[in-house]
């Protein structure tokens, strides 16, 4: 029998979406919520790390009226001035009516399904409630605490799972791990906090020249396991909800970056 996929209000998800998150209370690097409006209203949501011509192709085609993202249209550091390939990517949206709302450092820290928070149980850990690397003001990282440990080795294996990818590693801290620091994407710098705190592990998704340094001095293990790869958890989380929550359709598009 074929399943009938009622509409449901764009502004609604979104406004779900931005509720759950606390998406208001954020201080960010670009705009949170909805970025394009399109359709008002929605019978399949699409999700994706980020907003490039690619992905936005994609989810028109895949039939979706609204595309939740991580990394938005658009950021503080862009010119104010559309440049051609931003032209192209709105006349996408706006040209097929695909509604494209984002969600950046909300989305990295919530406590439950933050793209941390996810990495961290997914691994085998639980959230201790401490948190670190403040950005724009708040901390974003989660720490995750395992009693009896991992074998450092078990550990990096068990990331590249997760992840669909081999990470860097500098192996330099402890045989057993049972404390690890996460701050997904760009957070190569937040190693040194991880330092202080005394963490056997960080993982994060770039790495940095200065890593492997800090890693041996640190005695830490520093893993990179790719900005991209680091950050897809929280993003499906967010469209499988809103699915749940009004009864429409949800895909995951994979588009893998090797950054």
């Amino acid at each position: 029998m074929i399943q009938l996929v009622m509409p449901a209000s764009r502004d609604e998800i979104v406004g779900f979406c931005d509720e759950l998150l606390d998406s208001a209370s954020w201080a960010d690097y670009g705009p949170n919520g909805l970025q394009v409006p399109g359709g008002a209203s929605v019978s399949k949501v699409a999700t994706g790390v980020s907003a490039h011509r690619e992905l936005l192709e994609r989810a028109t085609a895949c039939g979706a009226q609204l595309l939740l993202v991580h990394h938005g249209l658009f950021w503080e550091s862009h010119p104010r001035a559309l440049s051609e390939q931003m032209a192209a990517r709105l006349r996408i949206a706006l040209e097929r009516e695909l509604s494209v709302a984002a969600s950046h450092l909300p989305l990295d820290a919530h406590p439950v399904i933050g793209n941390n928070a996810l990495l961290c149980r997914r691994l085998g850990f639980e959230p201790d409630g401490r948190r670190f690397a403040e950005v724009k003001g708040r901390a974003i990282g989660v720490i995750g605490a395992l009693d009896e440990g991992v074998e450092a080795g078990a550990l990096v294996r068990r990331i590249a799972e997760i992840c669909g990818r081999q990470p860097l590693a500098f192996d330099a801290g402890p045989d057993t791990v049972r404390s690890i620091g996460i701050v997904s994407g760009a957070g190569a710098s937040e190693v040194h906090g991880a330092i202080e705190l005394g963490l056997d592990a960080f993982l994060t998704g770039e790495p940095a020249e200065h890593a492997m340094a800090d890693a041996r001095e640190g005695r830490i293990h520093f893993i990179a396991a790719g900005h991209y790869a680091t950050e897809t958890l929280g993003i499906r989380r967010l469209g499988e909800l809103a699915a749940e929550r009004f009864g429409v359709e949800h895909e995951f598009i994979e588009i893998p970056n090797p950054v």
